[in-house]
């Protein structure tokens, strides 16, 4: 092949991927199945909200993506025993690739974990309603190589 259909090849197969990737990320966390509008109403909850990868508000998620761009990292089978003005938690699986030998071919490895969500403050792109902005998994068993006992992430929104 020349060089102008390799580019156009590989120029393809990177769009195809990215496609793929982000079109997971957003049906896996917008599925209805698995999630909960967080105002079905349309009227404001005095509870803060959890935002997804496609910034949509969700309470109680049954699943959470938490690598939006490669869906990498996924929360499942959450079992939400708290939801209030202050926290969240809940028992559930992280599911991590391990990339090895790389990302496309690694395999995924499910670990138990706690799931605690807090620092509710306004969300900008809806200032009336509050949303959480720090996520911490507490890994009570096993959990992935490089992962501390307890793992804390800020949150988009």
């Amino acid at each position: 092949m020349g060089g102008q259909s390799v580019r156009t090849a590989v120029t393809l197969c990177a769009a195809g991927l990215l496609a793929a990737s982000m079109s997971t990320a957003v049906t896996a966390s917008a599925s209805p199945a698995h999630t909960r509008p967080a105002h079905p109403t349309g009227q404001p909850d005095d509870k803060p909200v959890l935002v997804d990868c496609s910034f949509e508000p969700r309470t109680r998620p049954d699943t959470f993506i938490l690598a939006c761009g490669d869906g990498n990292s996924r929360l499942s089978s959450l079992r939400w025993s708290q939801w209030n003005g202050e926290s969240a938690v809940a028992r559930g699986v992280n599911s991590v690739n391990d990339c090895k030998p790389y990302c496309a071919a690694g395999t995924f490895h499910s670990y138990p974990v706690i799931v605690r969500l807090d620092r509710p403050e306004p969300w900008k792109k809806r200032p009336g309603t509050q949303h959480f902005t720090r996520l911490s998994l507490v890994f009570p068993a096993a959990r992935p190589d490089g992962y501390q006992r307890t793992t804390t992430y800020p949150l988009w929104g």
